[in-house]
């Protein structure tokens, strides 16, 4: 006999449920329910291409798909078949597989400023990495980020430096600085604060502003100068910037670098790459002291080595990384003409290069806004659009980019009469929030 517990589960909702059963409701903090509108499809079981389907059915362009991970477009055909067919092989041996060696030699050659890699299975962990390896290597203790870049690492020394620092020790968060983008100023100032404490500066080539002054040369001088390493994070702008990530666009050699998400269209794969005589402390062929580097279980699970693989081989052979740009540029020149339109250019804005696209969405006063923020994403979602972001990928079409614009112009409609009137006049549901919050 059902107890009344048992019938009350019974209809709990699959989202009450994932409540109930994960913490936050979904794995991983971008993708929560206080990230979106209440209209927002609360799972997604199905993509092809740029277009996601939703429990019920519904159908929805999306952007920054996959956190950015997925360039080429969900279930690329070749990607899928190139994993399945390792798959068939083994999954992971107790020993190396040539397929380690396989992918390592093939970023390598993507990456002519690398000279070794170690394989994970997200940023967090690898850009750890960069930092142990680093203060192994320079005998020092503390890390200078850039303040203006959003996120480094779930791992203490980073989140340490957020609103939500819960459970993380006070003497952790000591020993990570912060810096401004674009500011040599304000990082030469940490290097004379804390002389010889500085193990590494890391920061990501650009984002949202381009570098000016050339600062990402200066700040890697200012670094050796300094005793310290210059390692950049291109979990974003590797594999979107260009073919050899940003620091080909910018012809910048850092002593380490990190790169994930779009690596393998999707499929869980990170790596540390870098300079080898600090690259060797990881290693077992050099007679100093040993650092436990990464030492991962699934860090070089092969199906994802064999996906990378596809993935380098597509870009080497097809126009993936203009097409990016292509795409990017038809989006921003639409989104703006129909923001100019509303009269709402000055309170909706594109920032960063074409081929990974922000928006801001500014209120009356002209201050970033999370209820503008949530309304625009409400009103894109009733036109067919989910985008937390306008980071396109290789399968967003023109019949995309188009329908796409089509639906910003109606959100951006509504968004002028909530200048007008008020936004909350507007909003369906609660406002989306800040991840990096001290509370609920």
């Amino acid at each position: 006999m059902k107890t009344e517990t048992d019938q009350s589960l019974q209809q709990e909702s699959l989202s009450d449920k994932a409540h109930r059963l994960i913490p936050g409701g979904c794995h991983t903090y971008a993708k929560g329910d206080d990230q979106f509108p209440s209209n927002a499809p609360r799972f997604l079981v199905r993509g092809k291409g740029c277009r996601v389907w939703d429990p019920d059915g519904r159908e929805f362009i999306e952007y920054g798909m996959g956190l950015r991970a997925v360039t080429l477009g969900h279930a690329h055909p070749d990607v899928i078949a190139a994993a399945y067919a390792q798959m068939q092989l083994g999954n992971n041996f107790g020993r190396p597989a040539p397929i380690e060696v396989e992918c390592a030699e093939a970023l390598l050659e993507f990456l002519p400023r690398a000279q070794m890699v170690k394989f994970a299975k997200d940023g967090s962990t690898v850009n750890t990495a960069a930092l142990k390896l680093a203060r192994a290597y320079t005998g020092r203790p503390m890390v200078a980020i850039c303040g203006d870049h959003p996120f480094f690492s779930y791992n203490d020394w980073f989140i340490g430096t957020t609103a939500m620092d819960g459970g993380i020790l006070p003497e952790d968060k000591a020993f990570t600085l912060s810096f401004r983008y674009n500011d040599l100023d304000s990082l030469a100032a940490l290097f004379a604060q804390h002389p010889d404490r500085i193990a590494c500066v890391m920061l990501e080539a650009a984002r949202t502003e381009e570098p000016r002054d050339n600062f990402l040369h200066r700040a890697r001088e200012l670094c050796h100068a300094n005793g310290a390493l210059f390692i950049l994070d291109e979990m974003i702008t590797g594999f979107r910037f260009d073919n050899g990530g940003a620091q080909e666009v910018y012809d910048i050699e850092p002593d380490l670098a990190c790169f994930g998400k779009a690596m393998a269209n999707g499929f869980s794969l990170s790596a540390l790459v870098g300079r080898r005589e600090i690259m060797e402390l990881g290693g077992i062929r050099h007679p100093g002291k040993r650092v436990f580097l990464l030492s991962t279980t699934h860090g070089a699970e092969y199906p994802a080595l064999a996906a990378a693989i596809e993935t380098m081989k597509i870009y080497r052979r097809e126009p993936v990384v203009a097409r990016l740009y292509e795409a990017g540029d038809r989006l921003r020149r639409g989104v703006e003409r129909v923001a100019a339109a509303h009269g709402v250019a000055d309170h909706f804005k594109i920032h960063g290069r074409s081929c990974s696209m922000l928006f801001a969405t500014l209120d009356g006063a002209g201050k970033p806004s999370q209820p503008f923020r949530t309304l625009f994403l409400q009103e894109l979602i009733k036109g067919g659009v989910i985008a937390p972001s306008f980071i396109v990928s290789y399968s967003h079409d023109d019949a995309s980019i188009d329908r796409t614009v089509d639906a910003v112009d109606r959100a951006l409609r509504v968004y002028r009469a909530a200048l007008e009137e008020g936004v909350e006049r507007y909003l369906v549901g609660p406002s989306v929030k800040p991840v990096y919050r001290s509370h609920n």
